[in-house]
């Protein structure tokens, strides 16, 4: 299959066999579903019930990384917190392939996203964030990465810097304020000083998480690392500072219910908001190859879009400079 398209050979009938021998009986069903780092695929049974697989895309992860992922989702549910973990087969392995694909079969488990508009459905979900991270504090990953300002920083600039893609008038503005931004991140780690590195959800955003009347479950762990605990925190806060610290108040409560949390990481939250940028803006650099990237990001290759990625970095300067969140 050609590399620069690694789903080429993807089709329905393919993800339709691969599930079939799994072990289950599919209809014929299949609805594609909101991914772009791997495909995902909603598939109805014979028995008009539904699963989910997962197929992950070629070359990112080891087996290794991938089965610590399935492992830390059991061990999450061993503790009763929630979250989709992958369907065992008979022999008891939850990675498989077929066709030259690795893929996971998951249960299908609605609900809907978190609005977190109140205080005890963030109460809810400070808890939920404590016993993951609970159990996260156990042990380290093995086989996964750590959340670092050099591979999310550092890496992602460099990539950008060495492409296509910066026009020629904002080579020098986007040189100059990444280069601002990076040491100031820095600065923000180092001010914070020694972390505790758990693993954490790592992409621990309202997409993320489904609610239902029995409260929150995790959906996808599939950026899982060893990182801050407040990475899995401040992607639930909006608004104005006032309403952030508000928010982040009533969060914790329900966190420190089932986990300390370090004050001092308050300090990463505009670091690692930067990070996040300008880690988002090499992922689609990375991934324009794949066709599915130029049809979800069109505005990616335009002027635009990099102008407003210049001012942006420039006001995540402001807010690295301001003091961190207090806890109203």
């Amino acid at each position: 299959m050609p590399s620069n398209q690694p789903y080429a050979e993807l089709t329905p009938s393919v993800v339709l066999e691969a599930v079939d021998g799994f072990g289950l009986r599919t209809d014929g069903r299949i609805l594609a579903l909101n991914s772009y780092e791997n495909r995902v695929y909603q598939l109805g049974l014979e028995d008009d019930g539904f699963v989910v697989a997962k197929f992950y895309r070629p070359g990112r992860w080891t087996d290794a990384a991938i089965l610590e992922e399935h492992a830390f989702a059991e061990e999450l549910n061993a503790r009763e917190v929630a979250v989709v973990a992958p369907i065992a087969a008979a022999n008891g392995n939850t990675l498989h392939a077929h066709g030259g694909y690795r893929f996971a079969v998951f249960p299908r488990q609605g609900g809907r996203w978190p609005e977190l508009g109140c205080a005890d459905d963030r109460l809810r979900m400070g808890r939920m964030l404590g016993r993951l991270h609970a159990a996260g504090a156990v042990r380290p990953f093995e086989h996964r990465e750590d959340l670092s300002p050099s591979r999310l920083g550092d890496d992602s600039v460099e990539f950008i810097r060495g492409s296509r893609w910066l026009p020629a008038h904002l080579l020098e503005s986007y040189g100059a304020v990444t280069q601002q931004l990076l040491e100031a991140v820095e600065q923000s780690f180092a001010e914070t000083g020694s972390l505790r590195m758990l693993r954490i959800h790592g992409d621990c955003h309202p997409g993320n998480v489904l609610w239902t009347d029995s409260g929150p479950h995790f959906v996808d762990l599939d950026d899982c690392v060893n990182g801050p605990a407040v990475q899995d925190l401040w992607l639930f806060l909006s608004g104005e500072r006032a309403a952030r610290s508000a928010q982040l108040k009533d969060l914790l409560e329900g966190y420190g219910q089932f986990f300390d949390f370090d004050p001092r990481e308050l300090r990463l939250i505009e670091a690692l908001r930067s990070l996040r940028m300008l880690h988002h803006s090499a992922w689609i650099a990375r991934r324009w190859s794949d066709p599915a990237f130029p049809r979800a990001f069109p505005w990616f290759e335009t002027n635009k879009y990099w102008e407003e990625q210049v001012l942006g970095l420039k006001e995540q300067l402001g807010a690295l400079a301001e003091p961190p969140l207090e806890l109203a």
